[in-house]
């Protein structure tokens, strides 16, 4: 329907304020109403309409805004179904008065309530108004929780389900239509709180009856433990004896405790006559040590005298120890000379021996060429020919040879390109696996990480250091950061999500929320100080509510966005992941297919982007369709719930990959092997290749000469030319003669060089026997220093020695000692405050001391007493003090569940009590209660002349109406009210409704179409009836009927509305 407006036939001023009083009601898309406001009467108030303008909604807007479940309206199965058809949500609200003493919260609501109930496809939402909100505007709110409209509706007493209190349509035929006596004793029973009562009270003899079964049973489950307590009495009088053998025990227990405090005062006496003889030895120790202290002085001083004599000789012949110096330095380099020239005599006169042997070589070739020639014939020829031949042959086998053995090269080369590339390809597979299995063990210490902390997921130990430096300079915030995002959402469902989540909002997962440019410059300089660097920063009023994103602004799609599946408690948070991450419109699909069918297309609205549940991503740009691999580091999701099967996971990928990396290994090593073997092959093939080339560029040289002395043997003249051999031995000739010219001129530098080393020589020797007294008395002085430095040496030893007897020695015995004396003072403290926990010394002096017992003999002692005890003991299998503990134990724990099962026991016979109590009230007052029904019952059959009696039967729970008329001459009463007329059945079934009506109290009470089915004459006898009760008994009443009320006269006390027709 559109927008509605009720009228009124006449608006009288109310004519009181009551409490609980319904002044208004407003619909909004609820069921056929668009939009309908009511106001009603304090008193009586009529609505009237055709049929489907809207009249039961209104009752059902009553029932729903009262907290009513959407079936107990018997109006629909869900609250969702009460929307109007094409709309998003509807509303009730309905404004009840809250005046005078029976005022309900009155320093809150004030004088008016206004209860909202909203309704939308998901859910419902309930609040609680005061009087300051104008009609048309949202006001101030004073409580949205259902247990305040519980309270309120408990408060003014108003049971909605109770058909006395609202009698709706369906009600109203079931109630008329139905003959059965059960269903009138329901009726009654349910309408005067009966069965409330009687089931409350049922519930409570119930759990009586199960409480003092549990009693009983507590109460014999423990009679076993008296038992044992008479049994345990009678064991530990037999035991008594044994106490006696006990005492003496003890007394030995305190005698040895106190046995090891004077033990241990004896080894205290002891070692201290210990510590004195070992300080005795101090004086004489230190008395040597002095002794040779003083010694290694006085050969201090020596020293530093001779030293002082001999840097005097040194500096006296400093002079002459330089001449020296240069003598030395001058023959040297004479020497040096004198071998040079040597050297390049010995090197030119090789050179003129060598070209002298050159000269006589070159006459002999001459003299042989001139003999060969004179020998050569035409048979030599012949055999000439015969060897370039076999030369040839030699030569093909040769070439043959060499190129076999160059393809075998050449296939070994080739096999072991081979063999490296495999070798190189394995060392990449190795390192590409040791690589991935870094990166498995980095991303498994990040999840062990996070299993510590949540936040370091987020950006590492950085963040929680940058988390701490940001609480140390909260006070500096306008408003503390919000981050890391990541740290503020969690995943709803299941970790399916994780990837694909992460991939979408990944890099805002990191960030830090401000609210304003001066606090991001704190949160930077918070960052530099915890060093995270790159810190992403978002500026956003923190004073934005949370968003309302309407449907129409989602993607249209069956399958989950960001959004969706993230819980986000903060609504700051939230705004972000909306405004700048756009989570509302990116879509998550199971797989690559699916994604591209949603992406590109379906064409959805307002969609963004698609993300795979493997990472991918897939989005328009511009008229392009773009698709994304996934980010392959870090794979695992971040909003993950638990970490552990992942960190199992890649835990076992790690040991595949190690198990993988050794496989190779192994693979690359026997490669290696096979490698090395074919280098080895190689190698050969190339010695034997160049062998072989060797041997075929030796053949051809060879052939080759021979054709060549061939051939010029056939072109030569009758007599050999020498005419160059004799040419180059004029050359050797020259250069022979300049050679000899040469080491003439280097002789005469050698003599030159021996006269010049003589001379420094016996320079050399003349000062050494000048300066011999000098150098003497330098070594004596140097051999004098050197045996002081022994000596020193020597004291010096001593006097290690003996302080080290003093510090290794006597010193660490003494320390030992007294540490050995302190652990026996600390250890008698020890004993004497164990043996002051057993018995004072007192006890032990007043007993006549130990007597010279030592620990041992009163431990033998103990021990023998121990058996005896044993021996005495071995007919129980625990000693007197347990079973006296146990006995004790159990008769506390007897008298204590005793006292527990009486008071329990009286308190159970208190409630039972006070229920029979009850009960014989509820039965009084039941009984009351069919009396006065049948009372007021008969009083408003007679306004029409009929007689009747109300006959109830709370045992068979039945309620049969007997009903006399006027018109029945034989006087028999008709006890089925079907067997009327629909008008008679009607008006009597609503005078047993009012007779009800008088036994119930509510502020307000209404009834829809009640008079159906009556005649003219009965509808006006109803309507009298009912108006003269509604303004007679008090309550605020509203009727709702399809039927003419014309007869009905509007007042100060009777309102009367008309509902707009239907429209077609």
């Amino acid at each position: 329907m559109s927008d509605s407006r009720v009228f009124a036939e006449a608006r009288g001023n109310p004519a009181r304020s009551g409490a609980g009083i319904i002044s208004r009601i407003r619909l909004e898309n609820f069921m056929c109403h668009s939009s309908l406001e009511i106001e009603f009467g304090d008193w009586v108030n009529f609505i009237t309409g055709q049929n489907g303008s809207g009249k039961s909604a209104i009752l059902t807007a009553l029932c729903v805004a009262f907290g009513s479940r959407a079936r107990g309206t018997q109006r629909a199965s869900s609250l969702k179904d009460f929307i109007k058809t094409g709309c998003s949500y509807a509303s009730v609200l309905v404004e009840i008065k809250n005046r005078g003493a029976e005022a309900f919260k009155p320093e809150s609501f004030g004088s008016i309530i206004m209860i909202e109930r909203r309704i939308t496809e998901s859910s419902s939402s309930i609040a609680l108004k005061d009087q300051h909100v104008f009609w048309f505007h949202i006001g101030k709110r004073v409580s949205n929780r259902k247990d305040e409209l519980r309270e309120l509706v408990e408060h003014f007493n108003i049971d909605v389900e109770n058909p006395c209190v609202i009698m709706s349509q369906d009600k109203s035929r079931e109630f008329l239509h139905s003959g059965n006596d059960k269903d009138k004793f329901k009726f009654f029973f349910k309408a005067t709180l009966l069965q409330q009562v009687s089931e409350l009270l049922q519930n409570i003899r119930t759990e009586l009856t199960a409480a003092n079964a549990i009693v009983d049973e507590l109460e014999s489950s423990i009679r076993p433990i008296i038992k044992e307590l008479d049994e345990l009495r009678n064991k530990i009088k037999s035991m008594e004896h044994v106490e006696e053998i006990a005492q003496e025990l003890q007394l030995l227990k305190k005698k040895l405790a106190w046995s090891w405090v004077y033990d241990v005062d004896r080894e205290i006496q002891e070692q201290s006559e210990k510590i004195k003889i070992l300080k005795d030895r101090i004086p004489t120790c230190q008395a040597r040590i002095d002794k040779y202290t003083t010694i290694v002085d006085d050969i201090k001083e020596l020293l530093t005298t001779q030293k002082a004599k001999i840097a005097h000789l040194m500096e006296k012949t400093s002079e002459a120890r330089r001449m020296k110096e240069n003598l030395q330095q001058s023959l040297s380099e004479a020497t040096k000379e004198r071998l040079e020239l040597e050297e390049e005599h010995s090197r030119e006169t090789n050179i003129a021996r060598k070209l002298t042997a050159r000269k006589k070589l070159l006459e002999q070739q001459i003299h042989d060429i001139q003999e060969q020639y004179s020998r050569n014939s035409q048979a030599e020829a012949s055999k000439i020919e015969e060897q370039i031949e076999k030369l040839q042959n030699e030569v093909n086998m040769a070439h043959d040879n060499f190129t076999r053995v160059q393809e075998e090269e050449s296939a070994a080369a080739e096999r072991l390109s081979v063999a490296r590339n495999a070798v190189t390809e394995i060392s990449k597979e190795i390192e590409e696996n040791e690589r991935r299995c870094r990166e498995l063990y980095s991303q498994i210490r990040e999840l062990q990480q996070r299993q510590r902390n949540k936040v370091t997921a987020f950006g590492g130990e950085r963040v929680l250091s940058l988390l701490q430096s940001i609480e140390r300079h909260h006070t500096k915030f306008k408003s503390s950061p919000i981050g890391p995002i990541g740290a503020h959402v969690k995943l709803e469902n299941s970790d399916v999500w994780a990837l694909a989540v992460d991939s979408a909002i990944g890099k805002l997962l990191d960030a830090f929320i401000v609210t304003n440019h001066k606090d991001s410059l704190l949160l930077r300089d918070c960052s530099r100080e915890a060093n995270y660097r790159n810190i992403q920063i978002i500026i956003y009023d923190f004073s934005v509510p949370r968003l309302h994103i309407p449907k129409d602004n989602l993607p249209r799609t069956h399958h989950p966005t960001t959004l969706s599946l993230l819980q986000i408690e903060n609504p700051i948070v939230f705004n972000v992941l909306v405004d700048m991450g756009g989570a509302e419109r990116q879509v998550l699909v199971q797989d690559y297919e699916v994604g591209k069918s949603v992406a590109f297309e379906q064409r959805i609205p307002n969609l963004k982007e698609v993300y795979t549940s493997d990472g991918y991503r897939m989005f328009y740009r511009g008229s392009v369709q773009t698709t994304l691999p996934p980010y392959r580091r870090g794979m695992t999701g971040r909003l993950c719930s638990g970490v552990d099967d992942q960190i199992y996971s890649f835990q076992n990928e790690v040991s595949k990959i190690k198990e993988y990396v050794g496989e190779c290994k192994g693979k690359k090593r026997l490669s290696e092997e096979g490698l090395r073997d074919l280098e080895n092959k190689l190698h050969i093939a190339k010695k034997l290749r160049v062998s072989e080339e060797r041997k075929l560029t030796s053949k051809q040289i060879a052939l080759s000469a021979m054709k060549d002395a061939y051939a010029a043997e056939q072109n030569a003249s009758s007599e050999p030319n020498a005419e160059e051999f004799t040419s180059e031995i004029s050359q050797l000739e020259d250069s022979t003669q300049r050679k000899e010219m040469l080491l003439e001129k280097i002789q005469v530098k050698i003599a030159t060089s021996d006269e010049k080393v003589n001379k420094l020589k016996i320079s050399l020797k003349e000062w050494c026997d000048s300066t011999k007294e000098d150098i003497d008395a330098i070594e004596k002085a140097e051999h004098e220093l050197l045996l002081r430095e022994e000596q020193l040496q020597s004291a010096e030893t001593e006097k290690v020695h003996y302080e080290g007897v003093m510090h290794k020695k006597v010193l660490p015995d003494i320390k030992e000692a007294e540490a050995e004396h302190e652990h026996l003072q600390h250890k008698r403290q020890e004993n004497f405050k164990k043996a002051s926990i057993i018995c004072q010394e007192c006890e032990i002096e007043a007993l006549g001391g130990l007597s010279g017992s030592n620990p041992e003999q009163l431990s033998a002692q103990l021990s023998r007493l121990k058996q005896r005890l044993q021996h005495e003991s071995q007919r129980h299998s625990e000693s007197i003090d347990d079973l006296r503990t146990i006995y004790h134990k159990k008769e506390r724990k007897i008298a204590k569940k005793r006292q527990t099962y009486s008071v329990i026991r009286e308190k159970l016979n208190a409630c039972q009590k006070a229920h029979d109590l009850r009960w014989g009230k509820f039965q009084r007052n039941a009984t009351l209660l069919k009396r006065q029904l049948t009372w007021q019952f008969n009083g408003h059959l007679r306004k029409k002349g009929i007689s009747g009696h109300v006959k109830v039967d709370y045992e068979k729970k039945v309620l049969s109406i007997e009903v006399k008329m006027p018109q029945d001459a034989s006087g028999n009463a008709i006890r089925d009210t079907r067997g009327l007329s629909g008008g008679e059945r009607s008006f009597s079934t609503l005078c047993f409704a009012l007779a009800l009506h008088e036994m119930t109290e509510s502020p307000f009470r209404a009834m829809d179409e009640f008079d159906v089915f009556m005649d003219a004459v009965s509808r006006k006898i109803s309507l009298e009836t009912l108006v003269d009760f509604a303004a007679s008994q008090g309550s605020q009443w509203i009727f709702i009927t399809p039927h003419d009320i014309s007869m009905v006269q509007a007042g100060e006390r009777i309102r009367k509305q008309q509902m707009p027709a239907p429209r077609g």
